[in-house]
């Protein structure tokens, strides 16, 4: 093994805790906010129908995976695909998506954090955000060894507060009918005109699974383990979404959701009430379970969006230093660092709402282009260890699924990510090798006069209907007729 070459360490175990790591986050104590706001208990629709978009493009993602085993994940399948040029788009737009994701953490972790320290100060929200990205950009760095065992502590100490909060609550509707049923009335209060909008914020709970397939080339055998890791993982997620959101939604009235800072450690007092101790120790185990899940999604996070880095900056499409691994650990810690440092600023000035629909639309775009890169893929003859089922309808649903996510975003939204798109084309210029640049310029020249070709040809079937025009209209009209 070379000097600069990533260490394989990442067991299955270590891949499937961070694919569920990934998920299980800050979304599920947030974002069931967010659906109740907009559909009130309806919303539970939503978390089955993003659950199954979620499964679709994990099950394309997988496919890719084993097609191309590469560090980059869709960037790499993009590059295999239909080249350089598409690559960086399809890998900026990821790094652009998991950058915004990291800004989300700090948000949602001095949120919980609040809800024992309701009166906390904004300079010292700035401080806990600073300790709390610095901290986990130091695991990072360390060495993926470790960043993988904390990830594994983490996602085992995340579920439990779950599991405790589901089984209680599965108690409290048993014991509680009538109240339960009751919150459940009506089930669709606003409607589902806002069906679009809510799917957006609740697929954010979802997304992460993409990560795992990032750092390949630090997985022990990529070609089998990630499949199998992406599937256990977003089944184990899917379960506990659904088990979590039924209990919350029965316990909960939906018009007081919109309002908790933090919905399940609001719900778990309402729900052990029958003793104020009790209550206050539910409150604090699940408040804590919070901070926990937030902090290992944030680590496995900066973990995958650490290695896309690496991986564009190898193939000289970023800045060399994001290729930079330190000597010791032989991690690419120059780049943490870079990501870490900008997403706290991202957390400190930016709204959650708006940081999770921009991350969902940079990460709808990779997604299509993980989907679509089958096709291409496939005829390539490319060897593999797993292959789907069904033919290409999995990847076609991969496509439309996500281009309906896009579809969703707000025109404000929409404009924002586009530019940011465009941002990364100076990049692509600045770094790409000369070769490429000429090859993507010889391209577009190409296209251009095939454009100009058919453009002139269109002028000259135009005239010659024209001139036929003229000739039958004066035919008709029994008499010569002046044309200007």
């Amino acid at each position: 093994m070379s000097k600069n070459e990533l260490q394989s360490e990442l067991s299955l175990f270590d891949v499937t805790n961070l694919v569920v790591g990934a998920i299980i986050g800050a979304d599920i104590y947030v974002a069931s906010s967010f659906g109740a706001a907009y559909l009130g208990p309806s919303s539970l629709l939503v978390w089955i129908v993003a659950g199954i978009i979620a499964i679709v493009i994990a099950l394309c993602f997988a496919q890719c995976a084993a097609l191309v085993p590469k560090v980059g994940g869709p960037y790499a399948y993009a590059k295999e695909a239909w080249g350089s040029f598409t690559g960086f788009v399809v890998g900026w737009s990821l790094w652009l998506a998991e950058w915004v994701s990291l800004a989300v953490f700090p948000v949602a972790f001095t949120r919980y954090l609040m809800f024992f320290l309701p009166n906390l100060e904004l300079i010292y929200q700035i401080v806990v955000k600073v300790i709390f990205v610095a901290f986990l950009a130091l695991v990072n760095v360390v060495g993926v060894r470790a960043a993988g065992r904390i990830n594994d502590i983490l996602t085992l100490l995340k579920l439990g507060p779950l599991i405790f909060f589901s089984g209680a609550g599965l108690l409290y509707i048993i014991f509680n009918p009538t109240v339960a049923a009751s919150n459940f009335s009506p089930f669709a209060p606003y409607g589902l005109d806002h069906f679009g909008a809510a799917l957006v914020l609740i697929f954010w709970a979802y997304a992460g699974f993409e990560i795992s397939t990032i750092p390949a080339e630090e997985i022990k055998d990529p070609s089998r383990t990630i499949p199998k890791a992406i599937m256990l993982g977003i089944s184990i997620v899917t379960v506990f979404y659904l088990v979590t959101n039924i209990v919350l939604f029965s316990v909960r009235s939906y018009s007081q959701l919109p309002f908790d800072s933090a919905p399940l450690a609001s719900a778990t007092t309402v729900i052990l009430n029958i003793n104020p101790t009790l209550a206050l120790i539910g409150g604090i185990i699940v408040g804590v379970g919070a901070l926990i899940s937030v902090s290992g999604s944030d680590e496995s996070g900066m973990l995958g969006t650490s290695r896309l880095g690496y991986a564009l900056a190898v193939d000289g499409l970023f800045p060399r230093i994001f290729a930079k691994v330190h000597p010791k650990f032989k991690t690419p810690y120059v780049g943490t660092t870079i990501q870490a440092g900008t997403a706290l600023v991202a957390a400190i000035v930016g709204n959650l709402s708006m940081l999770i629909a921009t991350s969902v639309f940079f990460m709808a775009i990779a997604y299509v282009a993980t989907s679509a890169s089958i096709f291409s893929l496939r005829n390539k003859a490319l060897k593999s260890q797993f292959h789907l089922k069904g033919g290409l309808l999995i990847p076609s649903l991969g496509v439309i699924f996500s281009l309906y996510l896009i579809s969703q975003c707000t025109i404000t939204q929409l404009i924002a990510g586009i530019a940011l798109l465009f941002v990364g084309i100076p990049i692509y210029v600045k770094y790409s090798p000369k070769k490429e640049i000429t090859e993507l310029r010889k391209t577009l020249l190409s296209r251009e006069s095939i454009l100009k070709r058919v453009y002139r040809q269109e002028q000259r079937f135009l005239a010659h209907l024209l001139r036929h025009i003229k000739r039958g209209y004066r035919k008709i009209a029994g008499k010569k007729q002046t044309w200007k």
